[in-house]
């Protein structure tokens, strides 16, 4: 199995850091990474079909129509998409079919960096069996999410006061997973700095998320997708 590790963008969310971290979980499961700094891969449609996982690490950033789409037919195809934080949840703002496949966009953090809040664990899920609830101190994300997601963990949002809370509080999922096409997808909302996913419980619950979405290349082997294209690409 091979991986593309992406990483760039906004350099407060220490992207090569965080492809390191990436590129050992890939090494120590077996899974070759080829690790990049540009997202001129994303150009080469052909090339992404060849890869078992994607692993975005690029926050905000712009790529094109053609470029997003490329990634999207080839994890309808079978090759896992799996990330953290804003790396891959808040990566291109202005491409709806980016957060269509992710699940999610970010729309805030209240309170800004070193918030101290719960990880919740939801699901009796392989991808969490056996890791507790525990604590964290980084940036708590507020995202849109899709209700189609399959929640893994969450986080209650009555932390910090701010605009927001009239609303009340909402447990807002952190981990989760979803399909597109016949690919796995998998996020990770924490991730703000590399030390919050270098060891602990959000560290082994990357590298599951990272080694579940590459096996997946495999099991997709063989099938077609012709039936979900039949309504076309009106995103």
């Amino acid at each position: 199995m091979k991986a593309l590790i992406v990483w760039g963008g906004w350099d407060g969310h220490q992207p090569d850091q965080v492809a390191k971290i990436c590129a050992d979980i890939c090494k120590n499961a077996g899974i070759t990474p080829d690790v990049v700094d540009s997202l001129a891969v994303f150009d080469d449609a052909d090339a992404l079909q060849t890869y078992d996982l994607i692993v975005p690490i690029w926050t905000d950033g712009h790529i094109s129509r053609d470029a997003a789409t490329n990634v999207s037919e080839a994890v309808a195809w079978g090759t896992g998409l799996a990330g953290c934080h804003g790396g891959m949840c808040d990566a291109f703002r202005a491409v709806p079919l980016w957060q269509f496949m992710t699940g999610a966009n970010w729309v805030a953090h209240p309170g800004g960096d070193g918030v101290a809040h719960r990880v919740t664990i939801t699901s009796d899920d392989p991808l969490v069996a056996g890791i507790a609830d525990f604590d964290v101190q980084t940036e708590q994300y507020y995202l849109h999410v899709d209700p189609a997601n399959r929640v893994l963990a969450t986080t209650r949002t009555d932390v910090v006061t701010w605009y927001h809370s009239p609303n009340g509080a909402v447990d807002m999922p952190v981990v989760w997973t979803r399909d597109w096409g016949l690919g796995r997808v998998y996020f990770n909302a924490l991730g703000h700095q590399a030390d919050i996913i270098a060891s602990g419980p959000a560290h082994d619950m990357l590298s599951r998320g990272l080694i579940w979405a590459a096996q997946g290349k495999a099991a997709a082997h063989g099938q077609n997708i012709a039936h979900l294209q039949a309504a076309g690409n009106h995103w």
